[in-house]
């Protein structure tokens, strides 16, 4: 069987049939967006230098300029680059917007069938909190972990007045991280606050926490790290990220 023929007889699903076309297309953008990737990456550009332009990069991958607006919009929708109308084309800086809104319409999308997704990061984010804690420790300095009490703090004074705090909760486990001094593993964190802050929101729980118990546990948290006990700092870690889950279940069950 030839190429084009296996490609067609594979593209046979439930009783339908994929255009050979629409498949071929699909298949060459793809490949394009590959070749601008490696493009950008032979040239050596990194985050805000200028892509070449239209006519170069038409001419330099043998495209039409049609197909090649395609692809470029495709890879400044997952973040790789940025379009600015009459200044040109840029490698983007770090920008995890695209992986923020995939992941929080997965969640969102997960909590109407069981919530296995919305556990599952979870279960991403208690491993990286965990894993990663004893060695936060092992850099923290005093001037670090006094701006991570001070969070804890905030969060009891809003517990106290009956508001919720989760931006103070969020600033706690920035803090708490900042000593490794790992910019990916901060960005992270924040794609998975604002992906719970939309899980929250859409269940209804955002109002619903004891706030006073989920202060009191950030304060555990702390203690168990002013005490440099790892041990005791990621169980405690683990029990916060399952109250987490209790959350999700109890809204998906």
């Amino acid at each position: 069987m030839g190429e084009e023929a296996a490609m067609a007889a594979g593209n046979i699903t439930a009783g339908k049939t994929i255009p050979m076309a629409r498949f071929s297309a699909q298949a060459r953008l793809r490949a394009l967006q590959a070749d601008i990737l490696e493009l950008i990456l032979e040239r050596d550009l990194v985050a805000g230098d200028p892509l070449p332009t239209e006519s170069e990069l038409t001419a330099a991958l043998g495209v039409g300029r049609n197909t090649l607006r395609e692809s470029l919009k495709a890879l400044q929708a997952v973040g790789v680059i940025e379009i600015r109308h009459g200044f040109g084309m840029f490698v983007a800086p770090s920008n995890f917007e695209a992986l923020t809104d995939g992941l929080t319409f997965r969640a969102r999308l997960s909590l109407r069938h069981h919530g296995e997704e919305a556990m599952q990061l979870v279960d991403v984010r208690q491993a990286l909190e965990s894993g990663l804690v004893g060695a936060a420790m092992d850099k923290i300095t005093p001037e670090q972990l006094a701006a991570v009490e001070e969070s804890v703090e905030r969060m009891e004074a809003s517990a106290a007045a009956g508001e919720p705090f989760i931006e103070a909760d969020a600033e706690f486990h920035r803090r708490l991280f900042e000593p490794l001094n790992n910019e990916l593993l901060i960005s992270l964190m924040d794609v998975f606050w604002k992906v719970y802050r939309r899980i929250h929101l859409e269940v209804g729980s955002l109002y619903a926490v004891d706030l006073h118990e989920t202060a009191a546990l950030h304060r555990e948290i702390y203690e168990a790290v002013a005490s440099a006990d790892k041990v005791l700092a990621a169980e405690r870690l683990n029990s916060h990220f399952d109250g987490i889950r209790s959350i999700i279940a109890q809204t998906t069950a």
